[in-house]
């Protein structure tokens, strides 16, 4: 039976504002809140547990939102909410009516799938939700084997990363670990590390990425630390012909993988 909120007093209500907002409740209570229909799509296709759904039928329909679940349709907690409330939990504008409570999933970074040219994106303590995002979207695009973040400062789950993803958070092996175990993980699998660094005498288009390999990138404010400038295998650069040395990170990323993504012929 479908139930109904009507009134943003409702503890649910105030418990999924509590869960966009603070990361520590998002990790207490094992729960992510995910918004919008594509970014759901994706997240049900990709075996995320689902625990609650919202609709709201001022911009959904009911028949609508059972083609999103399916088969799982009537194993869900479906809750009918007014325009008002939807608009008190949503996070942004453009959702499409639909809200779900899920729990998190990631990955041990020793449960990936390594392969003879395995391909990875590594991230030292990235710090901006937006840029984690728009990396997410290129490892989607790229097909890559996986995103391991080291010593991360910022929540995989957060609201912002899965709007600026547009749900590849869902659809990217993804997983943390420290960079001790990354080193650990690397020299296991005999996978080359590149460390992209403004250091660096190497550019990047002259470096052979189709044997097995892992791209390591660092924060905008300060690039990567001397642990992996020093422990990566090779440290390499983009060419810069302004007057800047540096672009965004994720710019920086997509422009790196693509061109391992060429020398690949665009398969792994």
């Amino acid at each position: 039976m479908i139930k109904s909120i009507i009134s943003t007093q409702n503890p649910l209500i105030k418990n999924i504002v509590s869960l966009q907002q603070k990361v520590k409740e998002r990790k207490a209570q094992n729960l992510i809140v995910i918004e919008g229909v594509k970014e759901i799509e994706l997240a049900v296709k990709s075996g995320f547990l689902i625990k609650k759904v919202l609709f709201c039928p001022d911009y959904i329909n009911l028949e609508n939102v059972k083609n999103i679940f399916d088969k799982i349709f009537d194993k869900l907690d479906i809750i009918e909410i007014n325009e008002y409330v939807f608009n008190k939990i949503s996070y942004r504008e453009t959702s499409g009516g639909l809200i779900v409570l899920a729990e998190p999933k990631q990955q041990n970074i020793f449960d990936l799938n390594v392969n003879d040219n395995s391909f990875f994106i590594i991230l030292e303590k990235v710090e901006k939700p937006g840029n984690l995002g728009a990396i997410l979207r290129t490892a989607d695009a790229a097909r890559i084997d996986g995103v391991i973040i080291c010593d991360p400062q910022t929540d995989i789950f957060n609201p912002n990363v899965i709007r600026s993803s547009i749900g590849c958070v869902f659809t990217t092996n993804l997983a943390t670990a420290t960079s001790d175990e990354v080193f650990d993980w690397l020299r296991k699998h005999k996978i080359t590390s590149y460390a992209a660094a403004l250091t660096a005498t190497v550019f990047y288009h002259n470096i052979d990425f189709t044997s097995s390999c892992a791209v390591v990138m660092g924060t905008e404010s300060s690039g990567l630390s001397s642990k992996w400038l020093d422990g990566a295998d090779n440290q390499i650069k983009i060419p810069m012909r302004g007057k800047i040395d540096s672009l965004n990170v994720s710019t920086s990323t997509a422009i790196i993988v693509f061109e391992a993504m060429r020398q690949r012929g665009f398969i792994l």
